[in-house]
C-alpha cells in the first residue's frame, strides 16, 4: 500500500511539462550557439596558425639573404682592396717604365699582367654588384610578403575579438531571456495555484454532500459506479448530474483565468484488477479510455473547450489501493479529474 500511495505522489506531483519541455528547448539554443563559436574560433585559429608559419619561413629566407648580402659585400670590399694595390702597382711600374725608357720586355710583362688581373677584378666585382642588387630585391619582394601577412594576421585577431565579444554579448542575452522566462513561469505557477485553489473549493462546495466522491492529493475522484453502469462507458443520471456540476464550475472558471495560462483539466480512467473480455471492451484498457472519453464528450456538449480537455485511460496498472477484497477493488475502479498546465 505505501508503494501504491508513492507512486501516485510522483504521478500528482509531475504537472509542469511544458515547464520542462522550455528549458529543455532553451538548453539546445544554448548548446547549438557555443557549438558554432567553438567551430568559428578553431577555423580562425588554423588559419592564424598558417599565416604565423608563413611568417617564420619568410624571416628565416630574410636572414640567410641578408647574410648572403654581408658576405658579398666582404667579398666586394676585398676585390675593391686588391684592385687599389694593382693599380697603384701599375703607376709605379708604369712609371719605372718611362724612367728607364725601353728597358723593358720584364716591365711590359708584368703591366700586361698587372692590367689583366685588373680586367679580371673589375669583371668579378661587377658580377658581385649585379648578385648584390638581386638579394636586395629579393629581401625587399619578402620584406612586402611579411608585411601582408602582418596585415592579415591582425585582420583576423580583430575578427576573433569580434566574435568573441558577439558570443558574450549572445551569453548575457540568453541569460536575461532565461531569467525572464523562469519569472514569468514562476508567475503562471502561482497563478495557476490559485485558480485551482478556488476551483477546488467551488467543487468542494458543490459536491460537499456526496460521500462517493474523494479529494486525493490534486486531484477529485470519482467512483465509478457513481458515473457508470458495471462494465459500460454510458453515463448514469447520477452521473450526468455530476457532470453538469463540474462543467459548470469549470465554465465560470474558464472567463477568470488569463489566456496566457495554457491550463487543461485532465480526466484520467481507471479500473480494478478484474479482467473484462467483452465484444465492446476487450480489456480494461479500452474500459478506461472509453469512460475518460465519455466524461469528456458530455462536457464538451455542456459547453467546456475542447481544447481545455484531456482524457486519458489507465486500466488497472495505477491502483490507489494494494488489497484484493472489494472495498479495495471498488477504490480503484474510479475517475479522477485533475487542473494542470500543458
Amino acid at each position: 500500500m505505501a508503494r501504491g500511495r508513492t507512486r501516485r505522489s510522483a504521478e500528482y506531483g509531475e504537472f509542469w511539462p511544458g515547464y520542462v519541455d522550455v528549458l529543455s528547448t532553451l538548453l539546445l539554443v544554448v548548446t547549438f550557439l557555443m557549438s558554432l563559436f567553438m567551430i568559428a574560433q578553431y577555423f580562425a585559429t588554423e588559419e592564424a596558425s598558417g599565416k604565423d608559419n608563413a611568417l617564420k619561413r619568410l624571416t628565416a629566407q630574410i636572414s640567410e639573404l641578408t647574410s648572403l648580402l654581408s658576405l658579398e659585400k666582404s667579398k666586394s670590399e676585398e676585390s675593391q682592396d686588391e684592385l687599389s694595390a694593382l693599380q697603384a702597382s701599375l703607376a709605379a711600374l708604369t712609371e719605372k717604365n718611362a724612367e728607364l725608357s725601353g728597358v723593358g720586355l720584364n716591365a711590359d710583362a708584368q703591366a700586361k699582367a698587372a692590367e689583366g688581373r685588373l680586367t679580371a677584378l673589375s669583371s668579378e666585382l661587377d658580377q658581385q654588384k649585379q648578385v648584390s642588387n638581386e638579394a636586395l630585391s629579393k629581401v625587399d619582394f619578402l620584406n612586402q610578403q611579411m608585411l601582408e601577412l602582418r596585415r592579415q594576421i591582425a585582420a583576423l585577431n580583430e575578427a576573433l575579438d569580434a566574435k568573441e565579444k558577439k558570443v558574450v554579448e549572445s551569453d548575457k542575452t540568453i541569460t536575461d531571456l532565461g531569467q525572464r522566462l523562469n519569472t514569468a513561469l514562476a508567475q503562471q505557477v502561482q497563478e495557476l495555484k490559485r485558480y485551482r485553489s478556488d476551483f477546488f473549493g467551488r467543487l468542494r462546495e458543490l459536491l460537499k454532500d456526496r460521500k462517493d466522491i474523494r479529494v486525493v492529493g490534486d486531484r477529485f475522484v470519482f467512483e465509478s459506479e457513481v458515473l457508470f453502469p458495471s462494465g459500460s462507458a454510458t453515463l448514469t443520471p447520477e452521473g450526468l448530474g455530476a457532470m453538469d456540476q463540474l462543467a459548470s464550475a469549470i465554465v465560470d472558471l474558464e472567463g477568470q483565468i488569463p489566456k496566457e495560462i495554457d491550463w487543461a483539466l485532465q480526466i484520467d480512467g481507471h479500473t480494478d484488477v478484474r479482467p473484462i473480455a467483452s465484444a465492446e471492451f476487450p480489456s480494461n484498457w479500452e474500459l478506461s479510455t472509453a469512460r475518460a472519453s465519455s466524461v469528456v464528450k458530455y462536457m464538451i456538449s455542456r459547453g467546456v473547450p475542447g481544447n481545455r480537455l484531456v482524457a486519458a485511460g489507465y486500466g488497472e496498472y495505477q491502483p490507489i489501493e494494494l488489497g484484493s477484497d472489494d472495498a479495495a477493488l471498488q477504490k480503484n475502479r474510479r475517475i479522477e479529474l485533475k487542473l494542470t498546465n500543458r
